[in-house]
């Protein structure tokens, strides 16, 4: 899968624009399998340390979105929009290697 082919696919994911798939790429996130039971703090510290800044706090959010819509088959409508995952967690407690 190209990297043009792997946007696409991210880009699936509710709340996941162009910037964050590409955010995701950029850290070896190629697919949405890919993101399956992932630690999205590990993913966001991941993203800083790869590209030298700390980024906006919302990205954090959309990265939960993003794993809670990969890792679940059946979705609440509400856990799909990247601002509801403000104060709600995710994996963040398991030592998941990134």
């Amino acid at each position: 899968m190209n990297q043009k082919e792997s946007i696409k696919e991210l880009m699936q994911i509710p709340s996941v624009g162009v910037s964050i798939a590409n955010d995701l790429y950029g850290i070896g996130i190629k697919k949405i399998k890919d993101l399956e039971n992932k630690n999205p703090r590990r993913l966001y510290e991941k993203l800083n340390k790869t590209t030298g800044a700390t980024h906006d706090v919302c990205v954090l959010y959309a990265f939960r979105c993003a794993v809670y819509f990969a890792s679940n088959k059946k979705h609440d409508k509400e856990k799909l929009k990247w601002w509801n995952w403000k104060n709600l967690t995710i994996n963040e407690n398991k030592n998941y290697e990134h």
